[in-house]
């Protein structure tokens, strides 16, 4: 059932069912969360089942604030502390070396763990509210089937987890896509998963220049959201660029029934009468990141068979969306 996040007793309700074990759909600022009790290896196996996931793919921990993260984490080097400082409350995950007996099971059994203070009102008072229990830190991965397109309302939770105990509802997501992604164990930020905070902001808030990880002898640790094909829909997605797609269009003609265009430029107004199915790409980087998912669901729900994106633009701002994208297309 949703339940609404404005209401206390209903977070109080939350709080009480993850510490139970149980599992929450949880409201954050990126995507809507799958959240347990990370340090119950029963609640968090149930995660795993739920989405279809692999049990050595790892979770994100949520914290309630910077301290708490203390609680998981061995070490946090001084570039760390600056990010945390910088970024959180906010859409940042630190990769950081794990203490050996806590969240083994939602790190997927490596000696690293992914740690997120989320800034969405809900999301922190179920967090403070788990604390005051004695759960300091939420598992919670995207509320959606392995792989698929990520939810960014308390809906779109429920249309793939019918079954969960309850959902709490904080509205539509703002950001959007999922969180930018550091690795901090290798004594310098690296980045494996680009989001709404930039290159250009991590090396300004810590100083240092941000790598990627083929730019390193040494292994990137697994984590979440980082394999070659995810966030897909049921159809079928194609990146083009802009004179491409007016090209097939062309070619095409009249036979556009089950196809589905999100591009920034109009398809001729002919097209859309014949059974095109067109959405407005917004020309901003952060509010197409806001309506990505969204977009991609709701051209799942018209049944379209293949999806057509025009290829944003090859911009620093951008980097968030195009990953999404390319992986959606793999």
């Amino acid at each position: 059932m949703i339940l609404s996040g404005d209401n206390a007793a209903h977070v109080q309700q939350a709080a009480q069912a993850l510490c139970s074990g149980e599992l929450v759909g949880l409201p954050t600022e990126t995507v809507y969360g799958l959240a347990a009790d990370a340090c119950n290896v029963a609640a968090v196996a149930k995660i795993f089942q739920a989405k279809g996931r692999p049990v050595n793919h790892p979770l994100i921990v949520h914290v309630a604030d910077a301290p708490t993260a203390m609680h998981f984490a061995a070490q946090v080097p001084d570039f760390a502390c600056s990010l945390m400082a910088a970024f959180w409350p906010g859409p940042l995950t630190l990769i950081l070396p794990r203490k050996p007996e806590q969240a083994a099971a939602a790190a997927g059994g490596q000696a690293s763990v992914g740690l997120r203070c989320p800034s969405h009102s809900v999301a922190q008072q179920v967090l403070k509210a788990c604390a005051e229990k004695g759960v300091w830190g939420l598992a919670a991965p995207s509320a959606n089937v392995f792989g698929r397109v990520s939810p960014t309302s308390a809906a779109h939770v429920q249309s793939e987890f019918s079954n969960v105990l309850l959902i709490l509802d904080g509205g539509e997501c703002q950001v959007g896509i999922e969180s930018t992604l550091i690795d901090c164990t290798r004594g310098q930020p690296v980045m494996l998963r680009p989001g709404h905070i930039s290159r250009m902001q991590i090396e300004q808030a810590c100083g240092m220049k941000v790598r990627d990880p083929q730019d390193l002898d040494s292994q990137a640790p697994r984590a979440s959201g980082t394999l070659e094909s995810h966030y897909a829909p049921k159809a079928k997605v194609r990146l083009m660029t802009e004179n491409a797609w007016r090209k097939a269009l062309l070619a095409l003609g009249p036979h556009t029934q089950n196809l589905a265009l999100w591009s920034a430029e109009k398809p001729d107004e002919s097209l859309l009468g014949a059974g095109l199915l067109w959405r407005a790409m917004p020309t901003q980087a952060d509010q197409a990141a806001h309506d990505l998912f969204a977009v991609l669901r709701d051209f799942d729900a018209h049944a379209a068979s293949i999806i057509w994106v025009e290829m944003p633009p090859h911009t620093p701002e951008w980097e968030g969306v195009r990953d999404r994208l390319q992986r959606a297309a793999a």
